[in-house]
């Protein structure tokens, strides 16, 4: 079994409250959830409504899969002009 795990800070641009970076990141998670088949949630800066870390996860039985799921999902995000990815942490196990 192998799991592959990825760490995301995100810098969310044009948003003035806490409800409104939360309709971003919730739209983006949604959108992640239905297009790959990993967990996300975000997992931590929730009282801070300008930047975001979210964390995913798949567990396969093949390296190649996970470290390719992860790009695709990173590539993803990347493609929404809403947010810029500040840093990200990759572990595969």
């Amino acid at each position: 079994m192998i799991i592959g795990v990825c760490s995301v800070d995100l810098l969310i641009y044009s948003t003035n409250s806490l409800k409104e970076k939360r309709h971003v990141i919730k739209s983006i998670i949604g959108r992640i959830k239905s297009r790959f088949n990993v967990s996300i949630s975000e997992v931590d800066n929730n009282d801070k409504w300008q930047v975001s870390t979210i964390g995913f996860s798949i567990v396969t039985n093949d390296v190649s899969h996970a470290n390719s799921t992860i790009s695709n999902v990173l590539n993803f995000i990347e493609r929404d002009s809403r947010i810029e990815i500040t840093n990200h942490f990759i572990e595969i196990l």
